[in-house]
C-alpha cells in the first residue's frame, strides 16, 4: 500500500505522444488490470489535458472491469470517473482553467492515467488547505449527492437516512445533510465504520446486520424519515419503503447487491412517497457542467472552511491498482480509495 509523506509534486509531462495508463486485458477480476503504454489524448473544443496527480477509485470502475458498465459513446475506455490534476494542454475556445492551474475534475472515463482530457466545464479549482490527493476523491461524491438532493428539494429540518455512511458517497452525504440543517441517520457494517460515521456528524448510527427498519422506527417514533440515500438497491426496498415519512423520498443511487424486486405501491401510496433512480456518467455534457457549478458554489465553500471534509484515503501507488480493487470489493475500506501516479 502507498502512502505519502509530503505533499506530491505533479507528475512530468508525457513525451512523443505516449502515457501511460491501466487497461483491462479481458472482463474479469482485480489481475485483468495492466499499466501499459497508450497515446497520449488531445483537448478537442472546450477541453483541457490533465496531468493526473491522483484518481479516485469507485465501485462503478469494479463494474466497468467486469464488463457491466461501459463508457458512454465517445468517452475513453480507460477507467476513472474523477480525478486532480494539473492542466497541461487546452483545446480551442478554453478560456479557463489556464495552463498550469491544478483543478479537480468529474471525468466520463480516462482518470486512471497519467494524463486525461476532460470538458473545461466539469473541472473546478483545487480547494484551498486541502491535500491534492485527498481532493482526488471529492467530485464523484459530491455532483453524486448535491444532485441527487438538490433533485428531491432536501430542506433544513429534516430527516435523512444515509445508507452505506463510511462510504466516500456516504460520508459526504452525512456532512451535506448536516450543513443544510438536517438530521441524519447512518448505516454501516461495524463498529469502526459506525465510528467513521458518528465522525462524520452523523446523530445517530445503525449496524445494518441487525433489524434497521425497527431502529428507524425507534428513532423517528414511528414518524419515518424523509429522505433515504440507498446504495444498495433490491434487498433494501422493501423497508426502506416501510420507513419512509409521509411525503418521503427514496433516492437510489447503487444497487450493490442487486437491481430487480418488486415494489409495495401500496405501501408507497399510503405515505404519498416517491422513488427517484438518477445517474452522474450518461448525462450530457451541459448537464454535468450544471452539476459542477452547483458543486462549485454550495460544497467547494464548506470544504475549505471545514465544515465537511474529505473522505479518510486509502492510497496505492496507480501501479497496485490490482491491490487497490481488491480492498474496494472486500467491504473493509472506510472512506475513499485513491491511485497516485
Amino acid at each position: 500500500m502507498f502512502q505519502l509523506t509530503r505533499r506530491l509534486k505533479p507528475v512530468s509531462v508525457c513525451k512523443y505522444g505516449i502515457m501511460h495508463a491501466i487497461t483491462v486485458k479481458q472482463p474479469g477480476g482485480p489481475d485483468v488490470l495492466e499499466w501499459t503504454t497508450v497515446p497520449t489524448p488531445d483537448p478537442g473544443p472546450g477541453e483541457v489535458r490533465l496531468r493526473v496527480i491522483a484518481a479516485g477509485v469507485n465501485p462503478a470502475d469494479a463494474r466497468q472491469r467486469e464488463g457491466k458498465y461501459p463508457p458512454p459513446a465517445g468517452a475513453s475506455q480507460i477507467m476513472g470517473l474523477e480525478c486532480s490534476g494539473v492542466v497541461d494542454a487546452l483545446g480551442p475556445g478554453v478560456t479557463w482553467p489556464k495552463i498550469g492551474d491544478p483543478v479537480v475534475a468529474l471525468l466520463a472515463g480516462g482518470g486512471y492515467a497519467e494524463q486525461v482530457v476532460v470538458p473545461a466545464s466539469q473541472c473546478l479549482a483545487l480547494p484551498d488547505g486541502v491535500d491534492a490527493v485527498e481532493s482526488a476523491g471529492l467530485m464523484e461524491a459530491a455532483c453524486t449527492v448535491v444532485s441527487n438532493l438538490d433533485a428531491v428539494r432536501l430542506a433544513p429540518g429534516e430527516t435523512v437516512l444515509v445508507h452505506g455512511g463510511a462510504g466516500s458517497i456516504g460520508g459526504f452525504a452525512i456532512q451535506y445533510c448536516k450543513a443544510v440543517g438536517c438530521r441524519v441517520i447512518a448505516t454501516a457494517g461495524s463498529l469502526d465504520k459506525l465510528a467513521y460515521c458518528t465522525d462524520r456528524g452523523a446523530d445517530a448510527v445503525i449496524d445494518y446486520h441487525t433489524n434497521w427498519w425497527d431502529a428507524i422506527t425507534e428513532l423517528t417514533a414511528g414518524r419515518g424519515v424523509d429522505v433515504i440515500m440507498d446504495v444498495v438497491g433490491a434487498p433494501y426496498m422493501r423497508h426502506n419503503v416501510e420507513s419512509l415519512a409521509r411525503f418521503g423520498r427514496l433516492i437510489s443511487i447503487g444497487r450493490q447487491q442487486g437491481s430487480q424486486c418488486v415494489v409495495d405501491f401500496g405501501a408507497l401510496q399510503a405515505r404519498q412517497g416517491t422513488i427517484t433512480a438518477t445517474g452522474l456518467r450518461y448525462r450530457p455534457v451541459d448537464e454535468k457542467a450544471a452539476i459542477c457549478q452547483r458543486v462549485g458554489e454550495v460544497v467547494m465553500p464548506l470544504v475549505m472552511s471545514g465544515v465537511i471534509r474529505a473522505a479518510r484515503t486509502t492510497r496505492f501507488a496507480m501501479t497496485e491498482v490490482t491491490a487497490a480493487h481488491r480492498l474496494l470489493e472486500d467491504g473493509q475500506k472506510l472512506g475513499k480509495v485513491v491511485l497516485v501516479v
